[in-house]
């Protein structure tokens, strides 16, 4: 096999902590100390982009994972408790959502289990498309994100966006995690802290999960339908967002005037009297002239006026083309979620209830209820605040005995009345709102939904003279009704809205809980202790490796103990079903003195310890050595490790007979070891003090990281090096020289002219 070829090399200011190649294209992502993410390019290791940190995300990177598609990069946030989904081509956060604990390790897996049921449900239209907005597109087939973090915690999210999974019973903090492909195990490695004075042990387990590989069309169903409300409840986040940025402070202005006025004038005359004097005889007193002439002023009017316009049309948009439509999204896939759960043949083992997901349908109708309650209370202040602007207008230029236009210096009896009423409804003195407040009036209206408080509105709708609710109000069979859904008037659309999202929490969490139940300890291996003093940077990179041939349906884990044996890894292979058992199931690798003769001749007999190691495909590890020399200078290799050099037909018959009673490194001795020797699958990394490697075999790519973090190298892996790329090169230069200096000779043979020979040469 030809050796590698170095295709960048790259000095970083800050230390990187985590590397992570994407599935599917040439980029890598790096994490850095500061908490900044990087994206770069495999041609001259060129960075795309970078996420610097932020108070609101996070600034501490705990945790790198891809899509298996490559679309989109997930990173964990141990400060903010906090997973980010980002999109591979611009630095934005998609989604993103909370834990309860620091994550310690991600790993994003692609179920690749075929049967006639799911390709038929791959296949099928979602008829939701035709009668919904469009969402964003899911990948076909089922993926998962599996997050680990302290005390045993492990999370399973279905599209890396809504949890399908909780698996309790681990003890430790998560190392590493790797989810089969056909779903039936978890391979888990974690550190037991066993005592305080004690050294942390290593310790190995699998996790039975055939729960999920046994119902995986209702799993995949269910979780499309998850992660659909889960996306859905996103946009309806945003889109209030969005309301509430388009609603403006100036329109609180004239509540806060008004309340200035009635704290500095001099008369017994209420505001609203003051305005009614001047609606209807045109006369104002002079602190209400000093008061519109000189605080709100004609400009000022004409400035509220257009804000109020401008602000409340944004938001009836908002309403109308987002939040209802985001709305009645949500009502349909609940609904459609509900005739599942119904289906119990199928999904009670997954925990789906149907009367928790029907008291999250009754929280949606509310939620619609409050939206359509805010869309009338939209149009009724425009119409209000459109009529009381416009004779307020008039009444300003005629104080201050400016031109009034003609079209606006009509005024029928009827816009008299309906200012009229306006100002008895909006300009009443309220001194318990100053308590509350801090002011007497409330005149606009709309705000008051749009806030994020816990407390009644300031002035709810009036439900006095409404027939029906009064109906309703003293039915007791009807309040209790299911097919009628709950109103709340005294409250806010955000009160609402988090009200809807508790209770579809609350109904989505107990599939997660009844699932994450039935995962269970299998099997369990204390692997070796660690070291107390070792740096916390260094772990974070430090073996074990998990791996899943997904065409074998085999787990594997790399480790090393090198307190044992400073020259071996070894290789524990487990069978996903954790019915059955493999062979060779736990083998070292012994890498000895097999490089020395071609390295360094005068260095005597050595061997070689690994320093990192990852599965390159199914068939091949990638190794990093150091010569285990006292001697200056130590070579460090990057070497390709064939598993069949590993499992021979010499060691097909040997297997460990582990004693459960103790830890594994207190039975090396015992453990079978293969010596292994490569042939031009190595590579010397000059002037470099190797320590990690991330690689990709499907891309056929590799990134080598130094001991201090910063000094990075790329390698492409299965092609030929510079030096003999030039002797082919030369040969077939002197191949087309010889064959132009015959195709010359004979032309001059036939035309009787000077040999070319010594021309050529």
């Amino acid at each position: 096999m030809p050796a590698f070829r170095q295709v960048g090399e790259k000095q970083l200011p800050q230390e990187v902590i985590f590397m992570a190649w994407s599935p599917k294209r040439d980029l890598i992502a790096l994490a850095n100390k500061v908490g900044e993410v990087l994206l770069h390019r495999l041609a001259n290791f060129q960075r795309l982009w970078s996420l610097p940190p932020s108070e609101s995300t996070g600034k501490e990177v705990t945790a790198l994972a891809w899509r298996p598609d490559g679309k989109i990069l997930a990173f964990a946030l141990a400060d903010t408790k906090q997973v980010i989904l980002c999109d591979v081509e611009k630095p934005e956060s998609l989604h993103s959502f909370s834990v309860d604990a620091p994550i310690t390790y991600m790993h994003w897996m692609e179920v690749t289990e075929e049967s006639s049921v799911l390709t038929s449900f791959y296949n099928a239209e979602d008829e939701s498309n035709l009668l919904l907005p469009k969402l964003p597109a899911l990948p076909k087939k089922l993926n998962a994100l599996v997050l680990g973090g302290n005390a045993g915690f492990i999370e399973i999210y279905a599209y890396g966006m809504y949890k399908i999974a909780t698996v309790t019973g681990v003890t430790g903090s998560c190392l590493a995690l790797c989810l089969s492909s056909d779903l039936k195990s978890l391979s888990v490695i974690t550190k037991v802290e066993v005592s305080p004075e004690s050294e942390p042990e290593i310790t190995y387990f699998q996790l039975d999960t055939s729960l999920l590989s046994t119902y995986l069309p209702e799993v995949t169903r269910m979780a499309r339908k998850f992660t659909h409300i889960s996306t859905l409840l996103q946009y309806i986040k945003l889109s209030l967002t969005c309301m509430c940025e388009a609603w403006e402070e100036i329109l609180m202005q004239m509540d806060s005037r008004l309340t200035k006025f009635v704290q500095e004038k001099n008369t017994t005359t209420s505001v609203q009297d003051e305005f009614m004097q001047l609606l209807l005889w045109g006369k104002a007193s002079l602190e209400l002239q000093a008061l519109l002439m000189n605080q709100l002023t004609v400009k000022g009017l004409k400035k509220l006026g257009q804000s109020m316009e401008s602000s409340y049309s944004s938001i009836q948009k908002l309403v109308i083309s987002h939040l209802q439509s985001g709305s009645e999204a949500l009502l349909y896939h609940l609904s459609e979620l509900k005739g599942m759960a119904l289906w119990k043949q199928k999904y009670e083992s997954l925990g789906l209830d149907a009367t928790g997901i029907e008291e999250a349908i009754t929280a949606v109708g509310s939620f619609i209820l409050k939206a359509n309650e805010l869309l009338q209370v939209i149009d009724s202040s425009m119409k209000n605040f459109k009529a009381f602007f416009r004779w307020l207008y008039v009444a300003m230029l005629r104080m201050s005995e400016d031109h009034v236009p003609p079209e606006l210096n009509k005024m029928t009896q009827k816009d008299i009345t309906f200012v009229a009423d306006f100002l008895t409804e909006h300009f009443n003195e309220a001194p318990e709102l100053y308590n509350r407040k801090g002011k007497y009036f409330n005149v606009e209206r709309v705000g008051q939904y749009l806030k994020d408080e816990d407390d009644d509105l300031v002035s709810p709708p009036n439900t006095e003279g409404n027939q029906w609710f009064n109906f309703l109000q003293n039915s007791n069979h009807l309040k209790e009704s299911p097919l009628l859904f709950p109103y709340y008037p005294q409250k806010s659309l955000h009160f609402v809205k988090r009200r809807m999202e508790g209770i579809i929490d609350q109904c989505l969490q107990k599939p997660a809980d009844v699932v994450g139940k039935s995962v269970h300890e299998a099997f369990c291996m204390p692997l070796y202790k660690a070291s107390k003093s070792e740096d916390p940077t260094s772990q974070l990179f430090k073996l074990p490796f998990l791996w899943n041939d997904k065409s074998s349906n085999l787990h594997y884990v790399l480790f090393t103990m090198l307190e044992s044996s400073i020259s071996k890894i070894y290789i524990l292979k487990r069978h996903t079903d954790t019915s059955r058992s493999a062979d060779n199931g736990l083998l070292a690798v012994d890498f000895g003195n097999f490089l020395n003769s071609s390295i360094n001749e005068n260095s005597g007999t050595s061997c070689y310890s690994c320093l990192d190691a990852h599965f390159y495909d199914d068939e091949t590890i990638t190794v990093i050595l150091a010569e285990n020399s006292e001697q200056e200078g130590k070579e460090r290799i990057l070497a390709q490790l064939p598993l069949s050099s590993v499992y021979t037909e010499e060691n097909q018959g040997l297997e460990f007979s582990w004693n459960s009673a103790q830890r594994l490194d207190m039975q090396c001795e015992d453990i079978p070891t293969q010596s292994v020797t490569i042939e031009g699958q190595w590579r010397v990394l000059e002037n470099m003090k190797a320590q990690y490697v991330a690689v990709n075999g499907i891309r056929k790519v590799s990134c080598v990281l130094s001991s201090n973090l910063r000094h990075i190298r790329v390698f492409e892996m299965d092609v030929e090096d510079d030096g003999e790329a030039e002797e082919e090169e030369e040969e077939e230069m002197l191949q087309c020289r010889f064959l132009l200096l015959s195709c010359l000779n004979k032309y001059s043979a036939g035309r009787n002219t000077p040999n070319c020979s010594q021309f050529i040469l």
